[in-house]
């Protein structure tokens, strides 16, 4: 995992999580607590609600990027601009200052005036954004999206097909295409991955967010650190019933488990209630790394198959390992004595063991590739077994 230094502030394994507060001057945003259009008082809001409440970085956006609103041209955000920067003039708290922006013309001039850092919702749909990133030696968010100055996030609606491969697009999920749009035009040595939660598109389904937050370890295979925006999010509100106002306990809930999955920034309009529940998730989060001046060993975040073979394939390396370097152990109740003796054969003659525990339940286990060959076999057979086979597929995809 590659650390990003964003005007000084480390960001990555090794660092504690980073909360980045939210900053609008744009009278479209839905939030009402985080927008102004006043410098002053804006200064004044970063100052009590965001750096004094422990916030690390402030994020400013020039407009809504809502999908029931007009997208800003490069134009018109310039013209907006001026009130984030005589804003940043005035806060006195010490903080790293980012600039949501789609486009590397005010990205140029952000960085230029006093800006530290950039983020791109549309994820270097604007081709020169890391160029100037790169030659402001700025860090940069880049949210999962299609090529697209006016379609944010709405990486279901690519074709992937024509901009991958047809074979690809046809087994590839959700999940599958966000990874691969934040793939897309490249990566900068500073860039940070956003997986894009939330309701950027129409056709974006709160099971997308639910499954993007489910395999939220698979992104860590990028070797970027990685931001998620997950504040109050109807994904989470679902789950518990509670409106927007009411999202606050579901949201520090799923902060503290992005954070044990891999998150390194949590993007939030609850600054001091999130920095806990960050630290909290880090606390606990299983990665280790042993640096000496002879030798550095990081043991990789890895808790399923699919997750091994994304760090094999970005590594160069054949995705078909993880099937040898894994293992499962699944715990089996239910088969009657015949069909324990069957699935034991089966699985005895393809190199996994069978171990029973009691006189209902079994212990399935090996290496993933001898499990996987077993669950096909079972699979084809009849009733119970071939049940059984069907089930264990669904678990371990």
């Amino acid at each position: 995992m590659d650390s990003v230094d964003a005007a000084g502030l480390g960001i990555g394994d090794e660092y504690p999580p980073r909360i980045m507060g939210v900053l609008n001057v744009s009278e479209e945003s839905p939030y009402d607590p985080s927008v102004y259009d006043d410098p002053g008082e804006a200064a004044a809001y970063v100052d009590e609600a965001l750096v004094g409440e422990g916030a690390d970085i402030v994020d400013i956006g020039l407009e809504s990027a809502n999908k029931r609103f007009d997208v800003l041209s490069a134009e018109e955000e310039l013209e907006r601009l001026h009130v984030a920067l005589e804003t940043i003039e005035s806060v006195s708290g010490d903080a790293v200052f980012s600039i949501e922006t789609r486009y590397a013309e005010v990205a140029d001039e952000a960085l230029s005036k006093g800006f530290d850092m950039v983020n791109d919702v549309c994820g270097f749909a604007d081709p020169s954004m890391p160029a100037v990133c790169e030659d402001h030696d700025a860090a940069v968010v880049k949210m999962a999206s299609p090529p697209d100055l006016e379609r944010p996030g709405a990486v279901e609606e690519t074709d992937w097909a024509a901009r991958k491969a047809p074979e690809w697009a046809e087994r590839a999920d959700y999940v599958d295409t966000v990874y691969e749009a934040l793939k897309q035009n490249g990566l900068t040595d500073k860039t940070i991955v956003d997986p894009a939660f939330g309701g950027w598109s129409g056709a974006k389904t709160l099971a997308d967010d639910r499954e993007t937050f489910r395999r939220l370890r698979e992104f860590r295979a990028l070797g970027r650190p990685m931001l998620v925006s997950i504040n109050r999010k109807n994904f989470l509100g679902e789950i518990a019933g509670r409106e927007t106002a009411e999202r606050l306990p579901v949201s520090l809930a799923a902060t503290s488990m992005a954070v044990e999955r891999g998150a390194h920034v949590i993007r939030t309009h609850d600054v001091a209630e999130t920095r806990d529940a960050a630290l909290i998730g880090d606390a606990f989060a299983d990665r280790a790394t042993v640096e000496t001046e002879e030798f550095s060993v990081s043991r990789i975040d890895v808790r399923s198959p699919r997750e091994l073979r994304a760090n094999l394939r970005e590594r160069g390396l054949d995705p078909d390992l993880a099937g040898e370097w894994s293992t499962q152990v699944l715990e089996v109740d239910g088969l009657d004595p015949e069909e324990r003796n069957r699935l034991t054969a089966i699985a005895t003659d393809r190199g996994a063991d069978v171990s029973p525990i009691d006189a209902d339940r079994l212990l399935l286990l090996g290496t993933t590739a001898a499990v996987s060959t077993v669950v096909r076999r079972i699979g084809d057979e009849s009733g119970a077994l071939g049940r059984l086979g069907k089930d264990i597929a669904a678990l371990l995809q």
